[in-house]
This record gives C-alpha cells, structure tokens and sequence, in this order.
C-alpha cells in the first residue's frame, strides 16, 4: 500500500527489523507507561498556583508536540514529556522554597531551553556525551528509573513514611497494593512468556481488575479540555535576571542535560542504537529535546525532556519514531 511505503521510506522500518504493527504497540506501551505525568503534573504544579486544568492540557499540548519532534525528526522511539524531579525543583525549590513567581520560573525554564537549543545547535553537547564515561552515562538512566520507581511504590502502597527509618514498608493486603501487585505479576508473566506488548497488557489487566472494587473508576472517553489560557504565554524571561536567580536557569539547564544523556543513552542501548559508543543523530534527539522543553515553557508546564519510560516502548520492540 503507499501508506506503507511512505512509512518505510520515512522511517527505514526493515532496516531496523520492525513493522507497523509492532511499532503501534509500542507506541501505545510507552504512552500507557508514562501517562501518570498527566495526573502528577497539575498536582504538583498546583502547589506553585497554578491552574491545575491548564497545566493538564499544556503537559498534553507539549508532550504531544516534543513527541512528535523526535518522532521525526530524530527518528527515535523517545517519548517526551515534563521531567519528574524537575517538577517538584519548579514548584516546591524554587517557587515555594525562594518564593518566585511561577511565571518567572517559567520564564527561567524557557532561558534554560534556549541555551540547550543553541548549545545543541553547535554539537557541544554531544561532545559531553562522549566525554563522560559510559558507567556514569548508564548510572544516569539507572537513577532515573529508581525515582520512577520509588514514586510508583509510594503511589501504590508499597512503601510509606516512617518516622525514624524514612522509609517503611506499607499494608501489603490493602487493595491498591493488591492491585498493583497483581500488575506487576502479570507484566513479569507475560515478558517471561515473551508476548509482545507484556507491559500494555499488564496495564491493560490491572485497570480492568480494579474496576469492580473502585480501585479505577470509568469517567467516560472524551470530554472538551479545560482552557490553557491561565498558563499560555503567561512565562516572564526578564524577572530571573531582574532577581538575580541566573543559578537557577542553570540549575534547570544541567538537570536537563543530564537527564537528557541518561535517557537517551540508557534507552539507545536497550534498542541497539549504540554505533562505537556513539549516538546516531545525536543532533537531532538532543534538539528536539531542547525545543520541547521551550514549547512546555510557552504553554505553562515545567521542563519537557526525553523520558525513561520508552524504555517499555523498546521492550515491546518500538526502534524508529512511528513509535
């Protein structure tokens, strides 16, 4: 069919041993994984003053675009969306912590953004990617998913706050932690058994099991989306100098640089991407990084940025952008 054809020329499918049909189920395992941002964001960015209805839709906005971005320009199956750790940084640190406007962090966001774009634009960044060790490139991607983890857990059930220890473990026999085991063991059962799109179909079984007990409650499949106005165009770039906060730009600027380099090259060398312990297009994913997290700025959310998550996209057997 052309369609087919376009897609093969587009993205070189048979050269990297995949089909459309293993593509979209990738494609749906890593939206499925990582779409727990667009609950997570407005609640902690409501702590900041925010509207949490337009920062909903500026998550969604931005992702979709820096998704995109990557997608086809850079030919990778990288998702990306608003970092988790940068987020509580934005809202907790600097907004409540250093009492700043969040338009002003925003505006810090967007400064941050542009000097990764033009740092991306000269190759200067892929020169760090190469300078830094391939332990500590790995290390990066590893803490990355440790967090992620860590937040699941806590989500879940598994773990709660302790007085004296920090961390303790929860009620094992309450329902969320039930559920969430349940999940879990599906996942495990169907990547043993080698199925294709294992963690899709974990997702997909814990949701329906939690439907009965009110664990998950059906609201419905399309509704209009709350106005993005409250957030659009709303970032100030002049404050953050006017306050004297330049180390928080760079304070965005290196955390997402280093997440950045993690993901990508955590992700890369799960998919086989990897060439002499380099990256190809390196370029291209490091500026569609840049630009997602200018665009995020632009609608109101806090920094955009490669997400660890496609690494079940890869697991489900997503290597190009149709993913």
């Amino acid at each position: 069919m052309p369609e087919e054809r376009v897609l093969e020329r587009w993205f070189r499918l048979r050269e990297q041993g995949t089909t459309v049909r293993t593509e979209a189920i990738a494609g749906v395992t890593t939206f499925m994984t990582l779409s727990y941002i667009f609950f997570v964001q407005p609640a902690v960015l409501k702590a900041a003053g925010m509207d949490p209805g337009a920062v909903l839709v500026a998550t969604c906005v931005a992702s979709a675009l820096g998704t995109l971005i990557m997608g086809l320009f850079a030919n990778y199956p990288i998702a990306l969306a608003p970092g988790m750790g940068h987020n509580f940084f934005f809202a907790f640190t600097v907004c409540i912590g250093m009492n700043i406007p969040w338009q002003t962090a925003l505006g810090a966001v967007c400064i941050s953004g542009v000097l990764f774009i033009l740092l991306a634009s000269v190759g200067l960044r892929e020169r760090i990617i190469d300078a830094i060790p391939t332990s500590l490139k790995s290390s990066i991607a590893v803490g990355i998913g440790l967090l992620i983890a860590f937040v699941g857990f806590q989500w879940a059930g598994l773990v709660v706050d302790t007085p004296g220890t920090l961390v303790g473990l929860g009620n094992l026999t309450s329902p969320p932690v039930l559920l969430s085991s349940f999940g879990f063991v599906v996942i495990a059962a169907l990547m043993a058994a080698r199925v294709p799109g294992a963690i899709l179909w974990g997702i997909v079984a814990a949701a329906v099991a939690g439907l009965p007990f009110g664990l998950v409650t059906y609201q419905g499949i399309a509704s209009v989306p709350p106005s993005l106005a409250p957030t659009l165009f709303q970032l100030d770039v002049i404050d953050p100098f006017r306050r004297g906060i330049v180390t928080v730009i760079f304070i965005f600027f290196f955390l997402d640089l280093f997440d950045t380099i993690g993901t990508l090259i955590g992700v890369s060398q799960q998919a086989g991407f990897i060439r002499d312990g380099k990256l190809p297009r390196a370029r291209q994913a490091l500026l569609a990084d840049a630009v997602a997290s200018v665009i995020g700025a632009l609608a109101g959310t806090s920094t955009v940025l490669s997400y660890i998550e496609s690494a079940a996209g890869v697991a489900a057997g997503g290597r190009t952008g149709l993913t």
